[in-house]
């Protein structure tokens, strides 16, 4: 009897073990089937607050110039070998084979991580001083005037590659290299602060861009960019820094070719960038002149973020050919992200057309005349 009742209450004990071992796989398998709701839950809520982001995120404060209703695709007026090659000038007797298709303005292995003008629009830039014809177009006309031509120059862009319609910018110097060293020792004269405001209100009033060009003498990059953070907060304001004017002590602008190192072109980049997302501003664009080798070292240190966009401008003036091999040298086989391409309306032999303009490889994001 004894026995009985010890095996009866040993097999109680089996079953009550047993019943407490399947409750707590239950509740494990329970749990282990929330948990994934609770990420997934959360991973949605992150989700949602980046497209909050993403809605929040400004606009880009322009409005390119709508191509003609007639205007043609850019591939449908180019011939088979336009297409496929460079021109022979460009390629200056060396392969002629396209680095990216015809019409593309970001460089082989590039990206853009911005919302940034030069995603899926074209620049077209008058440069210059409002106080020197010698500088540039601004000095040549009254505003009203300038604008008005800017935008019939921009148009012809926009109607020769609809694909990607072209916005005016004007690219204003804001500190001028001198052969004075001035009140500071520096070699630059500001821009009154008056006449910024008054370019910065007509490029607003057009729906165009404003580009801030600096000329460095002995100043640094980012001091002459510091000097400029009033506009440049501003959505429709952007950078260029023109390196030939930068000399070392002992030097003086425009009679020692001056340089600019890649890691201060970057310093420029990366303060850009913080001031976009400190502000909350449209992305910004840097473009960086040059027209000879040593004007701009390093250049594998610039890059570009994700806001803030990089084009690289040859900037000489004389015979088209020379200029478009040079285009080919300095911007397309040194690449950073974009390139620029300036004309001179008055120095160029002969004066190349938008259609021109848009066989190079690759094709300029923006084009400045001067």
């Amino acid at each position: 009897m004894k026995k009985s009742a010890l095996l009866f209450s040993g097999v109680l004990i089996l079953f009550f073990l047993i019943a407490c071992s399947e409750n707590t796989t239950t509740q494990e398998n329970e749990k282990s089937e929330e948990e994934p709701a609770q990420e997934e839950g959360a991973s949605d809520e992150q989700e949602d607050k980046k497209e909050e982001a993403e809605e929040e995120k400004p606009t880009q404060p322009y409005k390119a110039m709508e191509p003609r209703e007639d205007a043609s695709p850019l591939k449908e007026t180019l011939s088979e070998e336009e297409i496929e090659k460079m021109p022979s000038e460009e390629a200056r007797g060396g392969d002629r084979t396209r680095m990216v298709p015809v019409g593309e303005t970001l460089v082989k292995g590039a990206d853009d991580q911005t919302d940034g003008p030069l995603k899926n629009h074209r620049l077209v830039a008058y440069y210059g001083h409002p106080n020197s014809s010698n500088m540039g177009i601004l000095g040549e006309m009254e505003p009203d005037e300038l604008m008005e031509k800017l935008k019939e120059q921009t148009q012809a862009y926009s109607d020769a590659d609809p694909s990607r319609p072209a916005v005016p910018m004007i690219e204003l110097i804001s500190t001028v290299a001198q052969r004075d060293p001035g009140t500071e020792g520096t070699y630059v004269h500001p821009t009154p602060p008056e006449k910024i405001d008054e370019y910065a209100k007509l490029a607003e009033e057009n729906d165009a861009l404003l580009m801030l060009d600096v000329q460095l003498g002995t100043d640094s990059v980012i001091n002459q960019v510091k000097s400029l953070e009033k506009w440049l907060k501003l959505p429709h304001v952007h950078l260029a820094i023109d390196t030939e004017f930068h000399v070392k002590e002992g030097q003086t602008p425009g009679i020692d070719l001056g340089q600019v190192d890649g890691a201060e072109v970057q310093e420029a980049v990366d303060y850009l960038t913080e001031m976009v997302e400190e502000n909350n501003l449209p992305d910004k664009i840097v473009l960086v002149h040059q027209f000879m080798d040593e004007a701009l070292t390093n250049k594998e240190a610039i890059q570009p973020t994700e806001n803030v966009e990089v084009a690289l401008n040859y900037d000489g003036w004389g015979d088209s050919a020379t200029k478009m091999s040079l285009y080919r040298k300095f911007v397309r086989n040194e690449a950073v992200q974009y390139g620029g391409f300036k004309i001179f309306y008055n120095k160029d032999e002969p004066v190349l057309s938008p259609e021109e303009v848009l066989k190079l490889d690759p094709n300029p994001a923006i084009i400045n005349y001067q």
